[in-house]
């Protein structure tokens, strides 16, 4: 499984499993459509940030091939 954690690994357009910043805790994933790229630096050892087609903005978590 590819790691959310490297910038490279993640595209406009591909399918993932984000979490939310008010979920951290409970660890509740959010599914959805990349839409834009938030995190500048390569790799985040929370994940990338990235903001979903629906507005959600999250940390990936998992790559959905």
């Amino acid at each position: 499984n590819m790691s959310g954690n490297l910038r490279s690994n993640i595209s406009i357009g591909l399918s993932v499993k984000v979490v939310q910043k008010q979920h951290q805790r409970s660890g509740i994933l959010t599914a959805g459509v990349v839409a834009k790229i938030l995190t500048n630096s390569p790799n985040h050892p929370h994940g990338i940030k990235v903001k979903l087609e629906d507005g959600t903005v999250g940390r990936v978590k998992e790559i959905l091939a």
